[in-house]
Order: C-alpha cells, then structure tokens, then sequence
C-alpha cells in the first residue's frame, strides 16, 4: 500500500479527506436547512407542503432543526403577573436566544395597566435580565422587541379585544407570524371561561385557513370533578380539545421525561419494574417555605388539590404504566389512563391517608408562623399544607404494591423524588450483624433541585470482617452533560408553538385524577382537623405511623 501524508496510508487519507468533505457538506446542508424550515418568517407553512416534495437539503440525520418552531406569535393574558415575570418571558428570551423561534416570532401582552408598548418592552427586558437562564445578548433582545405589543383592558372589555385583534392581524403583516398564536392564560381559573368566550366571540379563537389557534391552560384544572367537567365543556365549546395545552410543568422536567427513558430506552430496569421485585413506591414533593403572600388562592385549596391532583398523579402515573406504543400523545394518554382508571383508594380513609397543617418553630435559623398565624387566614382552617396518601393499581404488573404520595410545605428541604423501593433478598448467608446497617435496594429519580438519579445497594466495607452497608451510584445531569437543562416552560412552551402534545395532561386525566381525590377530601371535610406539625420537620407524626401500620419508613430525602 502506498504511503500519503505523513505517513497515513493513502486510502486512509483519502477517507480522512472524504469524511472531512463530507462534514463540510453537513454544514453547509444544515446552514441552508435552517432557511429552508421557516426561521425567516417568509417560508411557506409546512401545512401546505407538497407530500411528495423532500428538501434535498435537509439532512435526516439532523434531529435540531424539526424542533425549530414555524411562523407564529405568543399572547399572554395576565401578563404582569409573578409567573409571566420570573417563568414565562424569561423563557420566550432563552427560546429565541438557542435560536428555537422565528425572527418574526411576537408576544403580544394582555392586562389591567395603562403601558404602552415600550412600557411592556421594558418590563419584559427587566425580567428577562433579572430571571433568564441563558446570557443576554443585545441583537437577540431587538429583535424580540420588535415584535412586541401590549394591549391594556379587563377581561370583560370588549373594545380591548378589538385591539387584541387588529394587533394579531397588524403582526401578521409586519412581523410574518401566518395566523398562528397561541394564548396564554396566566390567570385565576375563574377568569377561564370568560377569556375563552371574548376570544370566541371576537373571533381570536378561530384560525384562518392553513394556520392555528391554541390554548394553554395553568393549573388548577377546577376544585373538584364538577368544576374539572364543567370547565372542560366551556373550553372545548370554543377550542377544540387537541387545541388545548394545559400546562403541568412538572411534566417539563429533564429528569421526569428522563423516568421514561430510563424504563424504556434500557434493558437493565423494566424486568424487575413489578410486583415481583418492588416492595413500594414513594413520592415526594416537599417545599420548604410557607404560603408567603397566597393566603386567597391557597386558603381553601390545600396541599392536596394544589399538587396531589395534578403533579403528583401524574408522577405516579409515568412511574406505572404500560410501556407505550410509541411516543406520542394519544399512545401516552392511552396507557396513562389505564394507570389512573385502576388506582384503588384505601378501604379506611383515615389510616390510609393524612393532612396537617404547619406550626410555628424555628426553621433554617429563623422563627417562623404557623400556618393560622399568617396573614389572611382563618384561625379555624381546615385547609391541608401537608398530605400523604396509600394508593394502590389494581392490575397485573403492580397488585399488592403500595405507592406512597406525600407533599408539604415547611419541611426539611425543598424536593421532588421518586423513590423506587425493592423487596429485600429472599435469603441471606450472613448472619445479622453483618448486614444490621443494610437497607432496602432503590432506584432514586431526583426531580428537583438537583436532576439526576441514585441507585442504592448494599456492598461489602473494606476491612477483615464481612460486614455490608448502603452505598449509593449516582448520576446527575450536571456532571453527565456539557449543556444545563434548559427550564420546563422553555421546553413546554416550544411544544405549544410546535403542537406537539406529549407533555401535556388531556381532560380525561385531569377528571380522573379528580375522581381520585375527591372521595378523600369529602372524608377530610368532616372527620376532624389537620394534624399539626413543626415547620422544618418532615411532617406529622401520623404521616410516620401510616407507614410504619405496613411495616414501612418514609424516606429522607
């Protein structure tokens, strides 16, 4: 064989060369490609495409540019409020500045103030500096800001939403958006309905031909069934149901995402994910402040309805089910719901759940209220700040085995964690001594703060004797990957942009979530009080004793 360069054999070196041609072309392929799928806003919408055209240009082993959203604009309504501020405009900054929206995208807000568009600008600028994750760069902002307009009126006003309107259709020229937007509701839910029928009747909601029009809906979902079902029927009566996102944002989460790769992507997890193997499951979701300055939106919702209907149930529902037919919405709704339909409540309600509420104490060095004593609460509230509930899913992977759903405020820390716990070894040669410190095998996913995963087992201690003890294998996204986890509304609001529906809760979950956990707050409303318990604890005694009737232990995060 003939020698090339330096050395290299001269095949190899013409593959070298090759291959180096062949990632110049890849480049030059993905540059075109970004212009070719709607990043300027000029491109024809992907609706009209010909079937059978193929962009000679894209390359199918490029994965980024899919996920780039098409022509289109974002009007949030309530947008001077704590999440628009510190979640929502941040996001849309960060989205724009990974390059994920259009130059022509617009985010047109809607509230009681008397701004101008400039003010609005400002205010988002503002939040944008203060919260965004990514860094600010001058040219990103700019070109955000020209595409920015705010329209001040209630909620009832109906010359309001006529400008609402003219300010769509004057984005449509100007900016290039085609028709699509997406409103946001970052309101109380009692402004739901009427937002949705002045969109209705100002025609907002109906899209004109070959764009769309969605909603995005915040939880709570209503307080009970009745109210799930009656405000579902409002929305759907104006927007079609595959037209409504309604945001849990938990479900935006790298790591919760992360839960189905994990069972489905590997081997190594899923034969042992049963009742065979599991001895139980606990979720957790435990925050460390108080109620802060929401006594009106929280008093007379508690714990419970705030995170157990939603966040939690749908925790429990990914860490249960069916692996999916493959992962889409319809193919993840169908196999969460058969987790939700099958989710059996405790015969005695009042040993298989708990509520309390939180009591004064010292927490973290300082001297904090109790719940009664903050302001604007009643000192005779029965309202929840801390509830833990047995469930258990009556089918064939997982009868028998309990999963444990708590959620508090003013506990030790602030977490989220799924716990997966396995039964102990059917059998041990050594003798009790040897493993008195050994626990429980456990497959740990870490939601929040800290993303990643632990997986527990016991191993022998170094030295002359055989004794074993827990140890623990960790992963955690910020040592494993070179970029951060962008933020769950980044990641949700892209979805909404792009119609993709996966990470969305569909009204049917969110009514059997209610059917759940309506029959325990009806048991709650008339037998007896919360259980207190001290602030920066880790929750009520009887929380403890629920657990240890089954011969069980929460853990500690």
């Amino acid at each position: 064989m003939s020698e090339g360069i330096e050395g290299i054999p001269q095949t190899a070196e013409q593959e070298t060369k090759g291959t180096k041609e062949e990632k110049e072309a890849l480049a030059a392929q993905e540059a075109a490609g970004v212009e070719q799928t709607g990043v300027s806003g000029h491109a024809p919408r992907t609706e009209h495409a010909d079937t059978h055209f193929e962009n000679p240009l894209r390359d199918p082993r490029d994965r980024r540019l899919p996920r780039i959203a098409g022509p289109s604009g974002l009007v949030i309504f309530g947008v001077t409020g704590d999440l628009s501020r510190k979640k929502l405009m941040p996001a849309v900054y960060d989205l724009a500045n990974r390059g994920l929206l259009p130059p022509g995208f617009s985010l047109v807000g809607f509230a009681r103030r008397d701004w101008e568009d400039q003010d609005f600008a400002q205010v988002v600028h503002d939040a944008v500096r203060e919260h965004a994750r990514t860094p600010f760069r001058e040219e990103v902002w700019q070109q955000l800001a020209e595409g920015m307009r705010f329209i001040p009126g209630d909620f009832d006003d109906d010359t309001a939403f006529k400008q609402l309107r003219s300010a769509v259709e004057e984005l449509d020229a100007s900016r290039g958006t085609s028709g699509n937007y997406a409103f946001y509701l970052s309101v109380p839910p009692k402004f739901f309905p009427k937002v949705v029928q002045q969109l209705k009747k100002h025609k907002l909601a109906s899209a004109p031909e070959g764009s769309w029009r969605r909603a995005v809906i915040e939880k709570p979902f209503g307080h009970d069934l009745g109210s799930a079902e009656e405000l579902n029927a409002i929305v759907h009566d104006v927007f079609d149901p595959e037209q409504v996102f309604r945001i849990d944002h938990y479900l935006g989460k790298e790591t919760v995402q992360n839960l189905l790769a994990l069972r489905f992507a590997n081997q190594m997890f899923e034969p042992i994910w049963n009742r065979s193997y599991v001895d139980h499951v606990q979720i957790t979701m435990a925050e460390d402040i108080g109620i802060g300055g929401r006594a009106g939106y929280y008093d007379g919702i508690g714990a419970a309805r705030d995170v157990i209907q939603n966040h939690l149930l749908q925790l429990m529902a990914l860490t249960a089910m069916e692996e999916p037919a493959a992962f889409d919405a319809a193919s993840l709704l169908t196999e969460k719901l058969k987790v939700l339909k099958a989710v059996r409540l405790p015969q005695d309600l009042g040993e298989g759940t708990v509520r309390g509420q939180y009591a004064a104490a010292w927490q973290g060095g300082t001297k904090v209220r109790g719940y009664l004593e903050e302001d604007g609460i009643d000192q005779s509230s029965t309202t929840d700040t801390y509830a833990a509930v047995r469930l258990q899913v009556d089918n064939r992977r997982w009868a028998g085995v309990p999963f444990y759903l708590r959620t508090g405020k003013r506990l030790g820390r602030r977490v989220t964690e799924i716990a997966v716990v396995f039964q102990r070894a059917p059998h041990s040669p050594f003798d009790s001594s040897a493993t008195e410190e050994l626990g429980s095998n456990a497959i740990v996913i870490r939601v929040q703060p800290d993303e990643g995963m632990t997986v527990r087992f016991g191993s022998k201690v170094p030295g002359t004797s055989m004794e074993i003890r827990d140890v623990t294998m960790d992963f955690a996204y910020g040592e494993s990957f070179t970029e951060s986890s962008p933020e769950a509304y980044e990641r949700l609001i892209l979805d909404v942009l792009l119609g993709d529906a996966n990470l969305f809760p569909r009204h049917q979950e969110v009514e059997e979530s209610w059917k759940i956990l309506d029959p325990i707050e009806q048991y709650w409303a008339t037998h007896g009080r919360p259980a207190q318990y001290a602030s920066g604890s880790w929750g009520p005694e009887e929380a403890d004793e629920m657990l240890a009737r089954d011969g069980r232990s929460w853990r500690r995060p």
